[in-house]
């Protein structure tokens, strides 16, 4: 069948370029005789591989020696639990912004590690938004402060982030490299790969190296070290080598692309559906404008069972993944940076039509 319009949170659509790249090179990488699936984590083969994800991911944050590029596992769930393990002292306080319910789920972790100050807390607001920043109430020398950059249930984005003074540390899962900013401002940053840079299971992080080592606690596990990762360049245990080498191949379309085209077009097809839903009484956005995201686009119908015709009915015409989180129900259209623009049309047309016979 024909490929389908992909709107799904995550894992969610990868450039079909990459995808027919890797379907090349499935079987036999590069004369190898073997497919980089079966190639050791210390051949030739995947050595280059993780050597140019690295460099490309360095260069498109432009972020310099001072930073470093780790693929580590278990997605940017493990990462709630290693970020307080090794940067929050037995007598420091972390602040952390509570900006929906991935920001939840990174507080709930760091509660089991150490203290924590919500700076700020709109995870229950209707419409959904992320604080201002003057909201925010900053703990005077925190160890860091950890903000959620895109909730990818809510559909809420920062479209400018802090300035502190304590290091700046964010969950980036859902629009990392969509857009053009100062990675220099943060002191970690961390993304599950399966939204905007590849399959499901391993993150990106993304470390100041005088951060990765300034824990001495010989308590914490050594996989769950960022000094570990760090000193050995990712490759501590056999990392995740397929899901990086296609992490890779994304990083050269990026690249190719330039973040600067990929966010006029990103923002083009966010503001093209958000129009559409403003122009109907039927569709109500769920996120306030000043905060709608780029990349989750949440939408609700007048009620839930006209929520689940329209997600039933848009699958049968090839658009699929509209059905919201199930924590909120609702609508969500994930638009990352892969997504086609075309996609965006064929959705705005079926809403028309949808309206229209039951509105």
């Amino acid at each position: 069948m024909p490929r389908v319009y992909n709107f799904n949170a995550g894992p969610a659509a990868l450039p079909l370029e990459v995808l027919e790249e890797a379907q090349k090179e499935l079987v036999d990488y590069k004369g190898s005789g073997m497919s980089i699936l079966e190639s050791s984590h210390r051949g030739k083969e995947y050595a280059a591989v993780h050597e140019e994800a690295t460099a490309n991911y360095a260069d498109l944050l432009g972020v310099s020696d001072d930073y470093k590029i780790l693929f580590l596992h278990g997605g940017a769930s493990t990462q709630f639990a290693m970020i307080p393990m090794n940067l929050l002292g037995k007598d420091q306080t972390a602040d952390y912004v509570n900006s929906g319910a991935w920001a939840a789920k990174a507080i709930k972790e760091a509660t089991k590690i150490g203290k924590v100050n919500i700076a700020a807390n709109c995870e229950k607001d209707m419409p959904t938004r992320v604080p201002s920043i003057n909201e925010l109430k900053l703990t005077e020398n925190a160890a860091y402060v950890h903000i959620t950059s895109n909730e990818t249930i809510s559909g809420a984005q920062w479209k400018e982030f802090p300035k502190t003074d304590a290091p700046l540390v964010a969950d980036m899962s859902s629009d990392i490299l969509s857009r053009p900013f100062d990675a220099t401002q943060f002191a970690l940053i961390y993304a599950g790969a399966q939204k905007n840079l590849g399959p499901a299971g391993t993150a990106l992080v993304v470390i100041r190296k005088d951060l990765a080592n300034q824990t001495g606690d010989n308590n914490i596990p050594t996989m769950l070290k960022y000094s570990t990762h760090v000193e050995t360049d990712s490759l501590y245990n056999t990392p995740s080598c397929f899901t990086i080498y296609l992490m890779m191949l994304v990083s050269r379309w990026l690249k190719k692309l330039g973040l600067s085209n990929i966010y006029k077009q990103n923002i083009d097809k966010a503001a093209k559906l958000y129009a559409a839903i403003d122009s109907s009484a039927f569709y109500q956005g769920a996120a306030i404008p000043e905060c709608r995201s780029d990349m989750n686009v949440t939408f609700r119908l007048p009620n839930e069972d006209l929520d689940a015709k329209f997600v039933k009915e848009a699958g049968k015409q090839g658009l699929k993944g509209l059905k919201g989180h199930r924590s909120v129900g609702g609508l969500r259209a994930s638009i990352y940076n892969a997504f086609p623009p075309d996609g965006i049309d064929a959705l705005i047309s079926f809403m028309k039509d949808f309206e229209s016979k039951n509105g």
